[in-house]
């Protein structure tokens, strides 16, 4: 994902953390129709789930952001690290070739005790990895998907 970065100032024109402008944005792009592009018919099937769980989390309808990824919602974040602020949706996912790419936004090691108890899967930042919905807890999944939607 590239970054570019623009200095933003507040009412009182001083300078706030720097807003990156990132590639991967809200499109208009139509979710059904990509969705209904996904060939292996277990993952089109399970994403199709996935998004069920997450616009019953969120309240919100799903958006396509850049050409592979669906978001729900809008949020502003900030790096505690640099300081440098992006536009993202609260949570989403993307059916991927090998998995499933969740993303939460939770930090996963708060959650361990449930991940435990989710069944087969990978974390990364914030991310949750599922190759197949059959390996893992419906249910425990529901339950991180509104984790994640009421954190963020």
């Amino acid at each position: 994902m590239a970054l570019r970065t623009t200095a933003m100032k507040n009412k009182n024109n001083l300078t706030m953390g720097k807003l990156a402008v990132i590639k991967t944005k809200e499109t208009d792009s139509s979710v059904e129709d990509f969705l209904n592009a996904v060939t292996d018919k277990e993952k089109r099937k399970d994403s199709f789930t996935v998004l069920k769980l997450m616009q019953k989390a969120t309240g919100e309808k799903p958006r396509m952001w850049g050409s592979a990824m669906i978001g729900f919602g809008n949020k502003r974040y900030r790096s505690p690290a640099t300081g440098r602020e992006v536009d993202w949706f609260r949570i989403g996912f993307s059916p991927r070739k090998a998995n499933l790419s969740l993303h939460l936004i939770l930090d996963m090691q708060k959650h361990a005790a449930k991940l435990k108890k989710l069944g087969r899967h990978k974390t990364g930042v914030g991310c949750l990895y599922i190759t197949r919905l059959d390996d893992i807890d419906i249910k425990v999944l529901e339950d991180l998907i509104a984790l994640a939607a009421k954190a963020s």
